[in-house]
């Protein structure tokens, strides 16, 4: 019985943000509802990163979506694409969305040099999709180093407007793509110094980041996601 108190008052409070016209902006957690954000790498993306001997592996509460396979180069493995549980959404005036945030998820690129056998590493962190600025955030970590709290780690184009989707008697969801992740000049120069990147890779930092693709659904997660955020070791 409360279970069912509390869906109807999940519903009723999408459908209240629906309904109304607010002056400020409303948070609304999401961590006890089935919202994911959903980042798919492109083939070189995981060729690049394959390359230069790195991978990148899912900390806190990211989740493999897709598995990945050796590669050609060096035969490491990066899964094609990595799931992030939405912890809460922003709605602001006009009912548009502000932002989305991750808090909780993390990813490390891990590197050894071929070389020296050196390791370095870069956490990303607690990501937020700014809708205001076109810009993905994260707390960002040089291994063994201080964080830079939501440094803008990629631009982006949406390629599937947000779209509130809403099936007889009880269902509501809402999807969305956002495609032509790009790296910021302020993630570019963290990914050189953080994993000491070799001068013949720096150009593939200028290609594209695949996509981020969100669902959020008014159906609760069997155990609610802890939104603390994920701090870098």
């Amino acid at each position: 019985m409360h279970r069912n108190i509390t869906r109807f008052a999940a519903i009723a409070l999408f459908a209240g943000v629906a309904t109304t016209s607010a002056h400020a902006d409303l948070t609304l957690p999401t961590n006890a509802l089935v919202a994911n954000s959903v980042q798919t790498f492109t083939a070189d993306d995981l060729d690049a990163l394959d390359l230069v001997n790195m991978t990148i592996e899912g900390r806190g509460t990211t989740y493999v979506a897709k598995a990945g396979t050796p590669g050609q180069s060096n035969g490491t493995v990066t899964p094609v694409a990595f799931g992030f549980p939405i912890t809460k959404i922003v709605i602001g005036s006009n009912l548009s969305i502000v932002s989305g945030t991750a808090s909780g998820s993390a990813l490390f690129f891990n590197r050894t040099d071929l070389d020296t056998g050196k390791k370095t590493g870069l956490t990303l962190a607690n990501f937020t999709i700014n809708y205001k600025q076109s810009k993905v955030l994260a707390d960002t970590t040089i291994l063994g180093g201080t964080t830079q709290v939501q440094m803008p780690l990629y631009d982006f184009t949406p390629s599937s407007p947000l779209a509130l989707k809403y099936k007889f008697p009880l269902a509501i969801s809402l999807h969305e793509v956002l495609g032509n992740l790009r790296l910021t000049a302020q993630a570019k120069d963290a990914l050189v110094k953080g994993v000491e990147l070799p001068e013949f890779a720096i150009p593939a930092l200028e290609i594209d980041f695949g996509t981020l693709t969100q669902d959020i659904k008014v159906q609760f997660r069997a155990t609610p996601i802890n939104p603390r955020p994920y701090a870098a070791k």
